[in-house]
C-alpha cells in the first residue's frame, strides 16, 4: 500500500521529537508500508535534502535505542521530502495538491500538528485544494479547542469538508501499549469482571505526575494548565477504560459508544461539589531530583502574576448501576514527587474480618502506566508465626504479598511505542484508538464549570512545593470521604 503522510508543522517540536521517531522506527520494525513518502510543510526556506539533514541532527537529541545508523537514516531519509508551506497562502496548498496528486498515492494523511488556533483554516484550505477525497485522513493534535464553544466550531468547520471516518483525533495516552494492556486486563480476561463494580470495589485512583516543570513550553502552557492538557483529554479517556461497559465487539464506533455513555453519566458539578471536590495548585519554588528549582512564574514564558494551575486533583462519579457511589479520584500535575502514572483500583474489605491485619493493608490492583508498565496485585497471606509476649504464637495475623507482573520485562522490544503504533493505525484507517467528536464535546461539557468557576475565584491556585505531591487540600479532600492517596496509606 502507498501513502503520502504530509506532516503540517514539519519542523516543530513534536515533529522530530515524536513523530519522526515513531515513524523511524516502524520503517526500522519493518511494519511502515513500502512505498510510502513523507511531506514536512512549514514556514521555513528548506530544500529535501536540507530538511534530511535537519531531521538527522534532531535524531541525535532522541533515546539512545531509537537513534538509526547511518546506514538506516540513510534509507529512512529517502522517504523524507519537504514543501515550504504557509498556511494562510491558497496557492501553496494548490502546489502541495499537485505534489500529492502526481502520485496518486492509496491513502494520504495529513497530520495536523500547529497551533490548534490554525486547525480550521488548515482543514479548509485541504478540501479547497480539493485534498480531502475518500483516501485522505486528518490526524488532528490536542488540544482542540479551549472549551467547549471552541471544540464544537473545529468540530464543525471539519465535519463540513470531512467525514467522521475521515478523522483522526490523537490522545497519545490510548496507544501506550499499557493502555491496550488496560483494555486486554478488562475485556480479554474473565478474572476481574465479576468483581469490576459498586459492590466490591471502595474507591479507583488515577494519577499522572511528572517531576519536570514546563521547560521550554512556558507560552504554550500558560494558556492551557494542567485541567486542558491533561485531565480533560488523557485522564477522562482512563476513567473510561476503567469506568465503560464491556462493549459488543473490538470495532472502533462500539468501543466509542460505550466510552461516550460513561462521560454522559459523570456528576454534573454543583456550587458545592465545586468547591469540595477540585483542587487546582501552582509549583512554588524547591528541590526536584536533588536539585533547586524555579517557581511556575519564574519560568520562561510565564507572565509574573499568572493563575494558570499546574495541579488539579478532582473527585468524580459515574452515575449509573455498575458505579454509583464510588468514587474516582483524578491527580495530574507537574514539579511533583516523581514521574508517575497509574492507576490504582482499592478494594472493598472482607466483610467480617477473622484474620488480625496491619495498618493499611487491603487488596489492591495498581496498573502501572509509566515509566514502570505492568500490574501490581496486592493480596493478604500468612505471614510467618509470631511468638507473643504470653509464650503462644499468633496464627491470625495475614501480612501484605504482592504479586507483580513486569510487561516491559515480559515482551521487551517486542513492544510498539505510542506514536508509532497510531500512526500506522492512521494509515490503515483503524479508528478504534481514536477519540470520537461527541467523546470531545461530552468531555469539554463536563469541565466546563470548573473552569468557569476558576475564573470567579479570587483566590486562585494553592501554592505547593516543587518535588512534592501537591497542594496538602488534595489530602484533605480525599480524606474526607475516609481514604488517602496510595503513597500516603
Amino acid at each position: 500500500m502507498s501513502f503520502d503522510l504530509v506532516l503540517f508543522g514539519g519542523t516543530g517540536d513534536l515533529a522530530w521529537r515524536k513523530l519522526m521517531p515513531a515513524l523511524f522506527q516502524a520503517f526500522r520494525h519493518g511494519s511502515l508500508p513500502a512505498g510510502g513518502r513523507i511531506i514536512g510543510v512549514a514556514r521555513d526556506d528548506l530544500s529535501d535534502d536540507a530538511y534530511r539533514a535537519f531531521i538527522k541532527a534532531r535524531f541525535d537529541e532522541v533515546e539512545l535505542d531509537k537513534r538509526p545508523s547511518q546506514q538506516e537514516f540513510a534509507r529512512f531519509a529517502a522517504m523524507l521530502n519537504f514543501l515550504r508551506l504557509d498556511v494562510t497562502k491558497p496557492a501553496d496548498f494548490a502546489r502541495l495538491a499537485e505534489m500529492i496528486k502526481a502520485r496518486q498515492a492509496d491513502t494520504v494523511v495529513m497530520y495536523v500538528a500547529t497551533a490548534p488556533g490554525l486547525f480550521t483554516s488548515v482543514v479548509e484550505q485541504i478540501a479547497a485544494a480539493g485534498l480531502n477525497g475518500p483516501s485522505t485522513r486528518v490526524v488532528l493534535e490536542k488540544p482542540l479547542g479551549h472549551d467547549l464553544a471552541s471544540n464544537r466550531a473545529i468540530n464543525e468547520a471539519v465535519r463540513r469538508v470531512l467525514s467522521e471516518k475521515q478523522v483522526f483525533r490523537i490522545d497519545h495516552y490510548l496507544g501506550k501499549p499499557s493502555v491496550q494492556n488496560l483494555f486486554a486486563l478488562r475485556f480479554g480476561n474473565a478474572l476481574f469482571e465479576p468483581l469490576w463494580r459498586r459492590e466490591n470495589i471502595a474507591n479507583i485512583q488515577i494519577t499522572m505526575s511528572e517531576d519536570l516543570g514546563v521547560e521550554k513550553r512556558g507560552a504554550f502552557y500558560d494558556h492551557t494548565g494542567a485541567l486542558r492538557d491533561m485531565v480533560q483529554n488523557h485522564a477522562l479517556q482512563l476513567l473510561c477504560a476503567i469506568g465503560m461497559e464491556p462493549p459488543i465487539n473490538a470495532h472502533a464506533d462500539a468501543i466509542r459508544d460505550e466510552k461516550l455513555k460513561v462521560l454522559r453519566a459523570l456528576k454534573p458539578w454543583t456550587p458545592e461539589t465545586l468547591q469540595q471536590h477540585v483542587v487546582r495548585g501552582q509549583y512554588a519554588a524547591g528541590i526536584s531530583n536533588g536539585a533547586a528549582v524555579p517557581a511556575y512564574t519564574d519560568e520562561p514564558g510565564v507572565a509574573p502574576n499568572s493563575q494558570t494551575e499546574t495541579f488539579v486533583a478532582l473527585r468524580a462519579e459515574i452515575a449509573n448501576w455498575r458505579w454509583a457511589g464510588v468514587p474516582f479520584y483524578i491527580r495530574t500535575g507537574k514539579r511533583l514527587a516523581t514521574r508517575d502514572a497509574r492507576i490504582v483500583v482499592n478494594f472493598r474489605p472482607t466483610p467480617h474480618a477473622i484474620f488480625s491485619t496491619p495498618a493499611g493493608a487491603a487488596n489492591r490492583l495498581v496498573i502501572n502506566l509509566q515509566p514502570k508498565d505492568g500490574l501490581e496485585l496486592h493480596l493478604l497471606a500468612q505471614g510467618a508465626d509470631k511468638r507473643l509476649a504470653s509464650g503462644q504464637r499468633s496464627s491470625t495475623q495475614l501480612a501484605p504479598v504482592q504479586l507483580d507482573l513486569d510487561f516491559d520485562k515480559r515482551f521487551g522490544s517486542e513492544r510498539v511505542g505510542a506514536y508509532e503504533r497510531l500512526l500506522l493505525d492512521v494509515i490503515e484507517g483503524r479508528l478504534n484508538l481514536f477519540v470520537r467528536s461527541d467523546e470531545q464535546e461530552e468531555a469539554w461539557r463536563w469541565v466546563e464549570p470548573i473552569l468557569d468557576a476558576w475564573r470567579q475565584d479570587s483566590q486562585g491556585p494553592r501554592p505547593y512545593a516543587a518535588g512534592t505531591w501537591g497542594p496538602s487540600a488534595a489530602s484533605a479532600m480525599i480524606a474526607r470521604d475516609g481514604f488517602c492517596w496510595s503513597e500516603e496509606c
